[in-house]
């Protein structure tokens, strides 16, 4: 709570922020008038804007249109040419395959089959939720992956919960012995004694306080497991989540040169296998901290299921049996995302020629991965929902009558996605705030504000690279937990670049740990969107998340520091200052 004499100022905060904030920093450009201050200018208020988030952070994105033109930094011409540039298109086209996935349900179905298969023992159900939320991550937003997730593990738990209690009210009731095993249960002895029971009285907690204490452990670790495995799922594909995205854009901006070095199969071969492993000691962590290492209770080989276990098998079931058979267009729409990563994987793989230049010539220059992302989404809006009516000719009515009910069936039912889904689902502000992050990558650039960065940053050239390398990741990893992913590396890695190249080290170096860790928001409710659709179930405190984000942090940081030092070396070759980081953008 704020002082009382205090509280009156806060009403005026955003106020104050918006409106002092450029007053404050009004010298910087008067000062010196250049170029480079008058964009640094913007930024910096941009920054402020993006930070405190006084306005949506999509209506700051939108200032260079205005400011850059009126302080004579870039021309209305090219700021607005950042906006719907190549890597927002790949975005675009890969949200709206997402949002097919979505519309039809095929992702719960995914999720569904897959914790069906793996089982339902406590330690297996939870890397189940770790595996489907994170594959599901790489494809489809984490917020609506963790919507999605977070009420199959509450039905669950309370269907587990539920038939706990019945079992026990029952056997109690009767005189017998609770034979029901619980997760991580005490011995029976232990067990606080129950209130005796009257002809049809039944206990208010049939339970122990041990037993109680162990269930909430296990309801914060199933529910945090879910989102955290959403961020990290997300780090493993190009266009996963936002930070990715905005890497991809930058280089492109500010070493058009780059020979395309980050493509989709490019990032998945380096991040996929980090993701693995990030997900594997997250899942140990999570086990250790909630549940502890016990593979007797938390494994059950060579047990049988118990009552709770068979109770969160038959939730599944039921989840899947309410689904259904798999629609037309649920085949229709699984068989375009399958072709969809298909065509992204093999339009440039490095190691042989892939479809761009083998069936178009020229092709590896003119073609990108957005040009398959907006070709499926074409497709998604042409191809029917329901197989096509072949209707036969019928002798028996008149030519008249059969041309009339012809003309009321259509051969093609409505497509499998329909535009206005795609207006209602479709994060805009995540566009704009892309395109504003490219605006001023291209402006810092232009204006010669990246080279002065760069300059400045020379004496960091007596650390070690991958000294360097850690520590930005402990920065972002920090930052990202009160600001915005997307605007976090928006910020840094224009700084990034300028540094790796005025110390002569491979920008990647330094701008792949910067991205990757600002997916590590684990700290806070209010860090990530699945972080606050978990913490509203109730389940999990701000402290629990706080101790265990800590760690997952931790966590996250060493395996990026270990996949740049060892695979990503040989993968982009970071041993060497590479010959398009000396071109930047011309002015």
């Amino acid at each position: 709570m704020a002082p009382t004499c205090l509280r009156p100022l806060l009403r005026y905060r955003s106020f104050a922020i918006i409106c002092l904030t450029p007053l404050l920093l009004l010298p910087l450009p008067l000062a010196v008038s250049t170029r480079e201050a008058r964009c640094a200018y913007i930024i910096i208020i941009m920054a402020v804007y993006w930070c405190t988030e006084v306005i949506p952070l999509a209506v700051t994105s939108l200032m260079p249109v205005v400011f850059f033109p009126l302080l004579g930094v870039q021309t209305a011409k090219k700021v607005c040419l950042q906006y719907l540039n190549n890597t927002n298109m790949l975005f675009f086209g890969g949200l709206i395959v997402a949002i097919s996935v979505e519309q039809w349900n095929l992702h719960k179905r995914i999720a569904l089959r897959v914790l069906l298969i793996l089982g339902v023992k406590p330690a297996l159900l939870m890397l189940g939720f770790m595996i489907v939320t994170a594959f599901l991550s790489m494809w489809i937003s984490n917020t609506a992956t963790t919507a999605m997730m977070v009420p199959i593990v509450q039905a669950v738990l309370d269907q587990m919960y539920n038939t706990e209690y019945d079992v026990t009210v029952m056997e109690q009731a009767t005189g017998q012995t609770n034979t029901v095993i619980e997760l991580g249960e005490k011995s029976t002895s232990e067990a606080t004694a129950v209130r005796a029971l009257s002809n049809e009285q039944v206990p208010d907690d049939p339970t122990s306080s041990e037993e109680k204490k162990m269930r909430t452990h296990i309801c914060k670790g199933m529910t945090l497991c879910v989102c955290y495995a959403a961020s990290i799922g997300g780090t493993a594909t190009l266009t996963g989540t936002g930070p990715n995205v905005v890497l991809k854009g930058q280089m492109n901006q500010l070493y058009p040169n780059n020979n395309d070095i980050v493509n989709f199969a490019s990032w998945f071969g380096f991040a996929f296998p980090n993701m693995i492993l990030m997900l594997v000691l997250a899942w140990l962590w999570l086990q250790c901290s909630f549940m502890g290492l016990n593979f007797k209770k938390s494994w059950g080989f060579g047990t049988e299921r118990t009552t709770k276990e068979k109770a969160a098998y038959n939730v599944l079931k039921a989840e899947m049996k309410k689904l259904g058979p798999i629609s037309y267009a649920e085949s229709n729409v699984l068989l375009l995302f399958v072709l969809l990563v298909v065509l992204w994987f093999s339009r440039n793989p490095g190691f042989v020629k892939g479809w761009a230049s083998r069936l178009f010539p020229g092709g590896e220059k003119y073609i990108t991965d957005s040009v398959p992302a907006v070709f499926i989404a074409l497709l998604l809006f042409i191809l029917p929902a329901h197989k096509p009516k072949f209707i036969a000719w019928n002798p028996s009515k008149s030519d008249a009558e059969q041309a009339e009910e012809d003309t009321k069936k259509p051969f093609l039912s409505a497509s499998l996605l329909d535009w206005n889904v795609v207006q209602r689902k479709m994060p805009w502000s995540i566009v704009l705030l892309l395109g504003g992050g490219f605006a001023l990558a291209d402006a810092s650039a232009n204006s010669g504000l990246s080279a002065w960065l760069g300059h400045q940053m020379t004496p960091l050239g007596s650390i070690p690279p991958w000294a360097i390398a850690t520590v930005i990741s402990l920065i972002i990893a920090v930052v990202t937990e009160c600001t915005s992913n997307v605007a976090t590396v928006t910020l840094f890695l224009p700084v990034f670049s300028s540094m790796a190249t005025s110390v002569k080290i491979h920008p990647l170096y330094v701008m792949l740990p910067g991205t990757l860790s600002a997916s590590f928001a684990f700290m806070l409710p209010v860090a990530t969107p699945p972080n606050a659709i978990v913490f509203s179930y109730g389940h999990v405190r701000v402290l629990d998340m706080v101790k265990t984000g800590i760690v997952m942090n931790i966590i996250g940081v060493c395996c990026v520091t270990l996949a740049i030092n060892t695979w990503g070396r040989p993968m982009f070759g970071l041993d060497t200052f590479p010959t398009w980081a000396n071109t930047t953008t011309k002015q």
